[in-house]
């Protein structure tokens, strides 16, 4: 695979400086446009110690305007990282849309150093592959333009490098005694490449080997990738855009009766009359799994209190536990307007340590988070370890109101339930405990609760004309909700449907259920509880 970039590959600096004025120009100019456009720039960096990858980034600070890029370089996780799972610190530095994002010592560091020093298997450095190349994935659905450049030297070539480094006083720092035990165990480190290279460029998210004994020659492949790059995905999403108008234009007229070319010609294809309107063949609404459950059950108000306070005791002492021995829970909080979410949340966080919780109100995605993937936004708010985050609201609403709204495309929510148990696989790999909750209540008990409200003073701020219209779609949003569950409901983040008919029988379902998670959370990490919470 490598050995095309070890050809000793030159470009002269009369050839350099004669076609740099215009690639210069070009570039900043695509930049400009890039500002404007709906897509990020994440261009990673990687290859062999020496050459030249911290360069290739100065290169590009340099030559373009740096309002409108970020460098992000890794080396060991600090305190805060080690205490979320692996994926967080790069989630969190995503450039937003218009923006370009340099990152080295990026998520490939892990799997190929860990493969190069054999501390890891193949079958688990493809397990981490994969993940990464589901990541990436992830992001070029939304519209990323991802180009990762493995910059390389032969082994020789290296040694020279570093040797002309050394001997440079304002340049010997870049060597360290690492980077030559890397040179002695370039083959292993080579080996690892390849396979990661062989395994994550695909079409939307390359990779570039580029030969980096030369300067200019490194230089201008990168440049020159990089502007074409630009200008290919540019005119891509251009066109997306329109062919996404047109298709939306043709749905507004197919949905007021009518008729659409391109519809027309097929039903007329297929011996319909072309102005008849289009053919809706669907199934009567079908039982969901919402309604297989007992919205009678209720509890007394004295077993409801006996029950509430033994909870709120065990949940505080356990919660003490999980904060000791590094135990995070997150908490998901779903369900109908006015089913009850926030009382339900009010009984948790009654036992638990204020400054160990926090509460993520999810409302419409401001514009720093639409800037980015949906994700996003949830990601940045994962506590550190020993510690609870809820959410009110959360990431399913890509599947349940931008689904029922027509706020996402078909595709976006379709792609979103695996990239949802994708992030909550992570996290539930990384030991953290995933209460997710449905409380669900009737389209009577609904009015009855918005009438309540609207009749209490302190009370009626709550209820807006968006509760009332989602009622209209009441039967819409139970099949998104029927979907979810289906898709969703996994082994390691399996879905907890309350009966919240009864708030009272609500609030300790949803008390109970936590506390029994986090004590199987802990006892996974080996914890006797008896013993623990008797001291």
């Amino acid at each position: 695979m490598f050995r095309t970039a070890e050809l000793g590959r030159k470009i002269s600096r009369k050839e350099f400086d004669a076609v740099t004025p215009a690639l210069r120009t070009e570039l900043i100019t695509l930049q400009q446009t890039l500002r404007h456009a709906d897509f990020p720039v994440i261009l990673v960096f990687a290859g062999v110690d020496g050459a030249g990858k911290g360069e290739s980034i100065n290169l590009l600070s340099e030559w373009l305007d740096p309002r409108w890029m970020s460098t992000s370089a890794y080396g060991d996780p600090s305190d805060e990282e080690r205490e979320r799972p692996s994926a967080w610190r790069y989630w969190r530095d995503l450039p937003p849309r218009g923006c370009i994002g340099m990152f080295m010592g990026s998520w490939y560091s892990a799997p190929v150093m860990d493969r190069a020093w054999e501390r890891i298997s193949l079958a688990e450095m493809d397990e981490q592959l994969a993940r990464i190349a589901h990541f990436e994935k992830m992001l070029a659905d939304d519209g990323a333009l991802i180009l990762k450049f493995w910059m390389h030297l032969g082994r020789d070539a290296q040694r020279r490098r570093l040797r002309k480094l050394e001997k440079k006083p304002h340049e010997a720092w870049r060597v360290t005694k690492r980077d030559w035990k890397h040179w002695e165990m370039y083959d292993n480190f080579i080996a690892a490449a390849e396979r990661t290279i062989r395994m994550t460029s695909d079409g939307h998210a390359p990779w570039t080997i580029i030969e980096g004994e030369d300067v200019r020659y490194r230089s201008l492949t990168l440049l020159m990738t990089l502007r074409d790059a630009l200008v290919r995905h540019l005119e891509a999403r251009d066109l997306r855009r329109k062919l996404l108008e047109t298709v939306k234009k043709d749905e507004s007229a197919v949905r007021a009766g009518r008729s659409v070319p391109a519809v027309a010609k097929t039903r007329k294809r297929a011996g319909a009359q072309a102005d008849a309107g289009l053919l809706s063949v669907s199934l009567p609404q079908q039982p969901t799994i919402l309604d297989a459950l007992d919205m009678s059950l209720d509890l007394e108000p004295a077993e409801y209190a006996e029950r509430i306070r033994a909870g709120r005791s065990r949940l505080a002492g356990l919660s003490r536990l999980a904060r000791a021995y590094g135990v995070s829970s997150v908490l998901v909080f779903e369900g109908w307007d006015a089913g009850g979410k926030g009382g339900a949340i009010r009984r948790v966080v009654s036992a638990l340590d204020a400054r160990e919780y926090k509460v993520i109100p999810t409302a419409a995605p401001t514009d720093e988070e639409k800037a980015r993937h949906y994700l996003w936004r949830f990601w940045r708010h994962i506590s550190r370890a020993g510690r609870v985050t809820i959410y009110d609201r959360s990431w399913y609403g890509r599947v349940l109101v931008e689904r029922v709204e027509g706020f996402a495309r078909t595709d976006e929510w379709m792609r979103a339930y695996a990239e949802i148990n994708a992030f909550e696989e992570q996290l539930s790999e990384f030991g953290t405990v995933l209460c997710k909750y449905w409380l669900h209540i009737t389209p009577d008990e609904q009015m009855a609760r918005f009438t309540a409200r609207q009749n209490t003073p302190w009370k009626a701020w709550k209820l807006t004309d968006e509760d009332w219209r989602n009622r209209e779609k009441w039967d819409q949003y139970q099949d998104a909700v029927n979907d979810m569950i289906e898709r969703t409901s996994t082994r390691n983040a399996p879905w907890t449907l309350v009966e919240a008919n009864s708030k009272r029988y609500a609030r300790v379902k949803v008390l109970e259920t936590y506390t029994d998670q986090l004590a199987k959370g802990l006892k996974a990490r080996g914890i006797n509880l008896k013993k623990a919470l008797a001291v």
